[in-house]
């Protein structure tokens, strides 16, 4: 994977991914795991699948963790060097047996997020994600193709709550890239990219921290039909003299880099 500046920006830009590319030592994500796994004994594998949502808001690591320097160094690259912290969430898949299935179906994530301009997505391993159980699969390059048709997934067990899913005769799905990571590795997603991800066949869990982040030149779709609201935006780097998004950083965030 490329690891320049110039070279992350245009590998981006063509593929509408990047993966993986290092963030965490080995005993930074250790720690990692060690406070997830704490999150996930106080609330439960049921909650901890999709609930720990933008506790950035509120839990110093975790703001921490997405701020990470090398996290934010390609984000800048890509982005440029003023940038929102959009939402974030902890995703769990736990092994699935072999009746049911909980996979996450092809779509787009731009589709959901109301936002005007790029979005670029952080995947942050922190367990091992491989094909086995269940990383995530991106389509290179379909992030070119405007946002797609989404209709209704036609087998159970979508793990998008709108149940969603763009229909296989829209895109190449031979063109099927996994991305592995290693835990402490992150993958980068265009919002436009068309991804996806398997069931968790595997005896693992598969645990990863998703982050959106958007430049301060993007502005918020208004949209009656479908108001937004954006209560957990954070100015991790940079001005931001456009003001689209509120910062609505804690009172406690003070490594912010300029």
């Amino acid at each position: 994977m490329p690891t320049g500046k110039e070279d992350v920006a245009k590998f981006f830009d063509e593929n509408g991914y990047i993966s993986p590319l290092d963030v965490l030592t080995t005993e930074e994500a250790k720690e990692l795991r060690a406070n997830f796994n704490h999150c996930e004994e106080e609330i439960g594998q049921d909650n901890a699948t999709y609930s720990l949502h933008n506790t950035h808001m509120t839990t110093e690591w975790v703001l921490r963790l997405a701020t990470h320097p090398k996290m934010l160094a390609p984000l800048k690259a890509i982005l440029g060097p003023s940038l929102i912290l959009l939402d974030s969430r902890f995703i769990t898949k736990y092994p699935t047996p072999e009746e049911k299935n909980a996979f996450v179906a092809w779509h787009q994530d731009v589709r959901y997020w109301g936002v005007e301009g790029d979005v670029v997505s952080v995947w942050l391993a922190v367990d091992d994600a491989d094909i086995e159980n269940g990383c995530m699969h991106v389509i290179p390059g379909s992030h070119k193709m405007g946002i797609l048709q989404h209709d209704s997934a036609d087998k159970d067990g979508n793990l998008l709550t709108s149940n969603q899913a763009i229909p296989l005769d829209l895109f190449d799905v031979t063109k099927s890239t996994p991305c592995p990571l290693k835990a402490g590795q992150m993958s980068l997603h265009h919002g436009h990219i068309v991804h996806g991800s398997e069931t968790n066949r595997s005896s693992r869990r598969r645990c990863g921290y998703v982050i959106r982040y958007i430049a301060t030149t993007a502005k918020p779709i208004i949209d009656a039909d479908r108001p937004r609201t954006f209560p957990a935006t954070v100015l991790v780097c940079g001005k931001n003299d456009e003001k689209n998004f509120e910062d609505h950083a804690p009172e406690w965030f003070t490594w912010k880099q300029e």
